[in-house]
């Protein structure tokens, strides 16, 4: 279930903001300031019933009018925006030191390396695997050559033995 919306209002600029939001930390994004505004008295809930009739109609939005005025709360596309903070504080601006490059370079030719042994591995396999074949055939013709003799010699056997009166 969704937390339920407070409006919150604070004066940035020559405009009073206000925004509904689940909390002063979403209010503050909402309004893309770092500096905790209620810490110090700036930023409050409000219960004014314009402000709150007009933030809860645009929830997450901020919206404002002028200091002091009696106008209504509107949207405002160009409210300023400080980009979000970084983890840890403050970031320093620190120029990148460039890459070194020496620890891919071994990496990958150490991936070279292992392609390469693979690509000659199965050559040898190959190799090894036409032989094989080849002497398979060999045995095979051998085998069927053999064969073909004895089916030979059997039948000229059987033809033997039925001349001599054998049944088979």
């Amino acid at each position: 279930m969704p937390r339920a919306l407070k409006v919150y209002a604070a004066p940035l600029g020559f405009f009073e903001s206000v925004v509904a939001a689940p909390s002063k930390a979403a209010a503050l994004r909402a309004w893309g300031v770092r500096q905790d505004l209620f810490a110090n008295g700036d930023a409050k809930l409000t219960e004014d019933p314009a402000a709150v009739k007009a933030a809860t109609a645009h929830p997450g939005v901020p919206l404002k009018r002028p200091v002091g005025g009696k106008d209504a709360f509107e949207l405002d596309p160009v409210l300023p925006h400080a980009p979000p903070a970084k983890a840890g504080g403050r970031a320093k601006a620190r120029a990148k030191p460039k890459p070194d490059r020496a620890r891919l370079d071994a990496a990958e030719a150490r991936l070279r390396q292992i392609e390469d042994v693979r690509r000659q591995g199965e050559a040898e396999f190959d190799a090894r695997l036409k032989a094989l074949e080849s002497e398979a055939d060999a045995a095979r013709e051998r085998w069927n050559a053999e064969r073909e003799q004895a089916e030979a010699e059997v039948e000229r056997e059987r033809r033997a033995f039925a001349r001599a009166g054998g049944r088979a």
